[in-house]
C-alpha cells in the first residue's frame, strides 16, 4: 500500500447501551478488543499513521493500545466534549499531512476487511472523495446516500434530517470514507453544527466536494458484517458469533 496513507480511527464514543463501566472500543471481539481489531486491519494497509481520536475512558483506551502496539505510528487526539462525527476528525487534522491519503474507519465496526479497504482507496485515486456504501433491506438509522439522475453521489442525508422520500433509500453510508487531506482539511474548517442533532457531520463533507467540483464515488460492497458496528450488548454477541464462522 502506498505509503503515504494516514488513518483516523474514532474512538471517543461511551456506549451507553453496552450499561458497562469499559469504554465501548475495548469490549472484546474473539478475546481482542473492538478497536484492536479495527488497528490490526490498518497495520495490513501498511499505514503511515493512525490517529486514534479518544474521548470517554480516554486514559483506558490510550493505555489499552500503547500497551498492544506501542508508540511508533500511533498518535491520539482527544475529542471532549463529543459534538458530533466531524467534531472528531478535526481533532485529528492538524496530524495529518498534506500529501496524505486519508481513511476514516470507527473503533466499534470491527470486521471490516483490508482488502475492502484497499478497494476503496483505489478508488478515491488521490483526488476523489471515496464513501463505503451498501445497500440495506431496513436502512433505518443510518446515513442515506443521495444521488441525481445521473446516478452521481450528491450528498449523505442523516436519518434525523431526511425527508419522508429520502428515508425510502435504501443505499446507506457505512461511516468509512478515503479521501485526500489536501481536500478533507478544509472541508472540516467549513463544517456546522445546523442540523437536527445540533453536531458536526463528517458527512457534510460530501456536499462541499460536489460544490467544489470534486467527484465523490461509492465503492458498493454487499457483506453487511464488514460495517456492522457495536451499540448493545445484543449486537457484539452477533459480531462475536460471524467472527467465529468465518474462522
Amino acid at each position: 500500500m502506498a505509503s503515504n496513507l494516514e488513518v483516523v480511527i474514532m474512538a471517543a464514543g461511551k456506549g451507553t447501551r453496552m450499561k458497562s463501566s469499559l469504554p465501548k472500543v475495548l469490549h472484546p471481539v474473539a478475546g481482542k478488543p473492538m478497536v484492536c481489531h479495527v488497528i490490526d486491519t490498518v497495520r495490513q494497509l501498511q499505514a503511515r499513521q493512525t490517529v486514534v481520536i479518544t474521548g470517554h475512558g480516554a486514559e483506558q483506551v490510550e493505555a489499552a493500545l500503547t500497551a498492544s502496539y506501542g508508540s511508533a505510528g500511533l498518535q491520539f487526539a482527544r475529542q471532549m466534549p463529543q459534538l458530533g462525527t466531524g467534531h472528531a476528525v478535526q481533532q485529528a487534522a492538524p496530524h495529518l499531512a498534506d500529501e496524505a491519503t486519508v481513511v476514516v474507519l470507527s473503533g466499534d465496526v470491527p470486521l471490516t476487511q483490508a482488502d475492502t479497504l484497499q478497494a476503496l482507496i483505489a478508488a478515491s485515486g488521490g483526488d476523489k472523495l471515496a464513501l463505503l456504501t451498501i445497500e440495506f433491506a431496513d436502512p433505518t438509522g443510518y446515513g442515506r446516500i443521495v444521488r441525481d439522475a445521473a446516478g452521481q453521489v450528491q450528498a449523505i442525508v442523516e436519518q434525523k434530517d431526511a425527508s419522508d422520500e429520502q428515508r425510502h433509500i435504501r443505499e446507506v453510508y457505512s461511516g468509512i470514507m478515503a479521501v485526500p487531506a489536501r481536500l478533507l482539511k478544509p472541508w472540516l474548517a467549513r463544517l456546522d453544527n445546523k442540523n437536527a442533532q445540533q453536531e458536526f457531520y463528517l458527512t457534510d463533507v460530501v456536499k462541499f466536494a460536489v460544490a467544489d467540483g470534486v467527484p465523490v464515488v461509492a465503492h458498493v460492497i454487499t457483506d453487511a458484517a464488514q460495517v456492522a458496528g457495536v451499540n448493545s450488548p445484543a449486537q457484539l454477541a452477533e459480531l462475536e458469533r460471524i467472527h467465529q464462522r468465518r474462522l
